[in-house]
């Protein structure tokens, strides 16, 4: 429970703080410290049951026929980075409650920073591989929240999508790479995939494997040559850097590349392209950081150097280089947090990060500066200090390499070049900030900030002294519980001290230092004396790379739509039926597909004259579809009305009535938009004598049609042909009543077996309602469908001496027709309204369900609006489809939601057998529930579209009696 608790509050968290009003400052930052430090202390009170070796796991059904569960795990690894998540979580909460400016929309940035920690504690707990990947998902849409908090600026627009763009790709990457891991291993639960390395590396798609988690972990890290995107994501607020940037969302690569290293590492492959990203991205980051003009610039560089030690390390096939990886992890987390903050202080106060605009701090902000010296001195591997020691670890793993000469020497070389360039940067960062003489051209003159906003610099950086001092104290038994969860029984024995004696590491270390003073003190010299130039710098502008790729991309993708898109329907419909029979012919190569063994039906030759007529009817249909119209719609619902004999014919009543139901809808409503058409008008004595290319393309699309009948036909025939033990039918027949509680079996299909696929379309269908209902509101019909009725109008008022009288607007029926009473009409109501509950409620066993009851009830709302006009159905009704449509989806998604509260798989039907007096025995499940949303959300889908059809239709024949009426005036009397 404690784990799910952990999980859970940041997601409620979240919520909660998006709700809260834009004022309410420290509300918010209340509701968010809170919550982080809850989860925090829930972290802590599990430390007894990991330090003693345990590991705690709760599991909750998901889909377990497909072997899927919801499981979170905690064993040592996920309890270090959980308390490192929530712990800094709760630092930065209270750094970002006194950086963000009242002006600023907190609410939005707690909510979504709430979120980003929900999501983090997912990814480090997830028991279950899919499941990680869909939380790794989440870090990446909400940390593009957090990135484009500031959406006004430009800065900010790019640096989130281009984060989204990599991580996210880096994602699918990560998705597909557990997806051949799950294949491999037979199961994609955590325990049982770390337990199978050895049956992983043997397996001839391990290197497929590997390099999709690679390409998952390395752009989360921002690896060579995925770098570039972690500088442009400085335009964040300070906090999100803290907290995203330097101890979270860059970490959760190099997190899963720890937790996947009993079962990717140990191969030349894992060496070559771990090993190599890392080393790549330690020096190109390194040398970038030197030269950077932004404090966050070199901060952001340094992070991508200090990911590439980490890295580096991974890939080192070396049992105690992860446990130096780990280590460095945690100091990583501390120092560079602590460093962030202090550049947000320094912009807060001063309104400028430029190092060159900003000199001799240090008297106006003495406290700031002290701190930020320390956590300096610590990212540059200064002993006494934390990161001195993960460094030293580092040189060390890097002379134990062996075998070929260029790394055996190469590797310690490029550790040490690496080692200096970060104390060239890390002097840099504080000697031009917060020495030298005072800047005089600052936008605010600076200050110290209130102290409750140094107190989580402060709590870091004395984290960084008194690990630096007792190494094996403090953080050792945290470090060897986290490996030994890892390593299991290959645990090295290491030693967390601050004197090792005189050795090899310490010797790169002091080379490191001073080769990194003497640097900073030539780059000085030399800026003094060619100022504004950068010697020898090299960049790689990955950013440049990135945005004319994104902008190819964009070129391509209007290139292919100006050859494939269209604007006529008739194109559209031509590419996605070809399209359609290209993929659906696939398949359909291998021979022997149709020599079905299954007994035929001699042909009834009622049957065979019901299709005929059907057939002439969709033929008439098409012909006259181009002539007249409501002929062609007419003809249409014949063909219907055959496919619903059709299925009457072969005992599928539930399909007869929703078939039925669906032409009484469509075909209501497609009348309703014949008027939105174009006139087509033929003069007297006028042929329609279409020219040689309207006839090859009419011959085009009459041959594709008859191919794509005869294709369903024949798939149709295929189906129809097999034994029934071949096809999945039988398993339905025989599991509805035991598996699903029903026995209409095609309703129990529906809400049971297949409702995540009902779920979909309902909201499919929701989504499309909304989007005519919005579309429509805005569009008019064709100028020439008013305007031909219009001049007939006049011209028939003219004749007549008189204004032709205006047309009834309540209804859509032209004057002269036959109308029912309406007060018949009303009466249906009732037993239209009863009748389609009837079919709600009895469609678990019998036929009807919840889609033909809505579609009844839709029906008599239609013919209320036939007699009634729009007015009836929006004011009398006081019917309000859009909330229908919410309501329909919020019950179905509680129905599929409720199973979870038994512990069961998503979507489980739920039953409970009620006694009530003189009823008796009342039988519910929450399949119920389900059906009442579908039912809810077609009734209000078909009314939304309706209402929509109904105010055009009410604008247009306003609008057509207006200008009828001022027209006959105007030439009467000028007559």
């Amino acid at each position: 429970m404690s784990l799910i608790l952990i999980l859970a509050l940041p997601f409620a968290g979240s919520l909660c703080a998006a709700l809260l009003p834009a004022n309410a400052r420290n509300a918010e930052a209340w509701l968010a410290g809170l919550v982080a430090l809850a989860s925090t202390l829930l972290v802590a009170s599990l430390y007894p049951q990991i330090a003693a070796g345990e590991v705690i796991r709760v599991q909750i059904p998901w889909a377990p026929a497909l072997g899927l569960q919801f499981a979170l795990r905690m064993d040592g690894f996920a309890w270090l980075f959980s308390f490192i998540v929530s712990g800094m979580g709760t630092l930065v909460v209270l750094y970002a409650r006194y950086y963000m400016s009242p002006e600023d929309p907190v609410p939005r940035f707690f909510s979504f920073f709430q979120a980003f920690m929900a999501a983090m504690l997912g990814v480090v707990l997830s028991g279950n591989l899919i499941q990680l990947v869909m939380f790794w998902e989440m870090t990446s849409l909400a940390s593009f929240m957090l990135i484009a908090y500031w959406h006004h600026r430009a800065d900010a627009r790019r640096g989130a999508r281009m984060a989204l763009t990599v991580t996210g790709a880096g994602g699918l990457c990560l998705l597909g790479g557990v997806l051949l891991l799950g294949h491999i291993v037979g199961s994609y639960d955590m325990d049982v995939v770390l337990r199978s390395g050895d049956l992983v590396r043997a397996d001839p798609w391990y290197p497929a494997a590997l390099a999709l988690v690679a390409l998952g972990a390395l752009t989360k890290s921002a690896q060579f040559p995925f770098q570039f995107w972690l500088p442009n994501a400085m335009a964040a607020p300070t906090p999100v850097s803290a907290y995203l940037h330097s101890a979270t969302m860059v970490k959760a690569g190099v997190f899963l590349l720890a937790r996947f290293w009993p079962l990717l590492a140990g191969t030349d492959e894992w060496f070559w392209i771990i090993g190599g990203a890392g080393l790549c991205t330690l020096v190109l980051g390194a040398y970038a950081a030197i030269f950077q003009q932004d404090m966050k610039g070199v901060l952001a560089y340094s992070t991508i150097s200090h990911l590439g030690l980490i890295t580096l390390l991974l890939g080192l096939n070396s049992p105690l280089a992860l446990v130096a990886a780990i280590f460095h992890m945690v100091n990583h987390a501390i120092f560079k947090a602590s460093l962030f903050m202090a550049a947000g202080i320094v912009d807060h106060e001063t309104g400028t990060r430029d190092v060159n605009r900003l000199s001799g701090l240090y008297s106006a902000m003495p406290l700031t500066a002290t701190l930020a010296m320390v956590a300096a001195a610590s990212m540059a591997g200064v002993p006494l200090l934390n990161g001195f020691i993960s460094k030293e670890m580092f040189f060390a793993e890097t002379t134990f390499i062996t075998g070929d000469r260029f790394l055996e020497y190469g590797l310690p070389l490029m550790a040490t070049v690496a080692g200096a360039f970060s104390v060239t940067y890390s002097l840099r960062f504080i000697l031009q900030v917060f020495f030298g003489p005072p800047a005089t051209d600052l936008p605010r003159a600076p200050h110290e900030p209130p102290r409750w906003m140094l107190f989580p610099s402060m709590l870091l950086v004395l984290l960084c002294l008194v690990i630096g001092v007792a190494p094996g104290l403090t953080v050792g038994p945290l470090l060897t519980m986290a490996a030994q969860s890892i390593l299991g029984v290959h645990m090295p024995q290491f030693s967390l001290s601050v004197w090792h004696g005189f050795n090899l590491p310490l010797v790169m270390s002091l080379v490191a230092m001073t080769a990194g003073v003497l640097l900073y003190l030539a780059l000085r010299a030399h800026q003094a004396a060619h100022p504004g130039r950068v010697p020898f710098i090299y960049r790689l502008d990955g950013r440049r790379t990135f945005e004319y790729l994104f902008e190819a991309s964009s070129v391509a993708a209007r290139w292919l739509l100006r050859r494939l898109a269209s604007p006529r329907l008739q194109v559209q419909m031509l590419v996605i039926v070809i399209g359609t029979l290209l993929v659906a012919w696939l398949p359909l190569r291998v021979p022997g597909w149709l020599d079905g063994q299954g007994p035929r039906t001699p042909a009834d030759p009622v049957f065979l004259l019901l299709w005929l007529a059907g057939g002439a009817c969709a033929l008439g249909a098409a012909y006259q579809a181009k002539y007249h119209r409501l002929a062609s719609l007419t003809l249409s619902g014949g063909a219907g009305l055959v496919t619903c004999l059709t299925f009457v014919w072969f005992s599928a009543p539930d399909l007869a009535l929703t078939q039925l139901a669906v032409e009484v809808v469509t075909v209501v409503l497609l009348l309703l938009g014949l008027r939105w058409l174009p006139r087509r008008i033929v003069g007297e004595g006028e042929e329609d004598r279409p020219d040689l290319k309207a006839r090859l393309r009419r011959a085009r699309d009459l041959g594709l049609a008859a191919l794509a009948g005869l294709s369903m036909s024949a798939i149709a025939y295929a189906m129809l042909t097999r034994p029934v033990g071949d096809t999945i039918s039988s398993f339905f027949v025989e599991e509805a009543l035991p598996e699903g509680g029903g026995t209409n079996v095609v309703n129990v299909i529906l809400v049971d077996f297949r409702g995540f696929d009902t779920l979909g379309e309902i909201t499919v269908l929701g989504i499309v309602a909304l989007t005519v209902y919005a579309l429509l509101r805005r569009f008019r019909p064709a100028q020439e469908s008013i305007e031909m009725p219009r001049q007939q109008r006049v011209q028939d008022g003219l004749q007549a001496g008189q204004a032709p009288p205006a047309p009834d607007i309540k209804s859509p029926l032209p004057q002269g027709a036959m109308r029912i009473p309406a007060v018949l009409v009303r009466l249906l109501l009732p037993v239209a309204v009863l009748v389609s509950v009837y079919l709600l409620l009895r469609g678990h066993n019998l036929p009807g369900g919840g889609f033909v009851g809505g579609l009844v009830m839709a029906t008599s709302v239609i013919l209320q609006y036939m007699v009634g006009g729009v007015y009836w159905v929006e004011s009398r009704s006081r019917l309000n489809p859009q909330h229908w449509v919410g309501l329909g989806l919020l019950a179905a998604g509680a129905a599929a939601v409720s199973a979870w509260l038994a512990l069961r798989p998503f979507l489980s039907a739920l039953a409970w057998d009620l006694y009530m007096p003189l009823v008796g025995k009342i039988h519910l499940s929450s399949v119920l529930l389900f059906d009442l949303g579908v039912y809810m959300l077609v009734v209000g889908a078909t009314v939304l579209v309706l209402v929509a059809l109904a105010h055009q239709s009410l604008r247009a024949q306003r609008k057509l009696a207006a200008e009828a009426q001022a027209e006959a005036e105007t030439a009467i009397k000028g007559a």
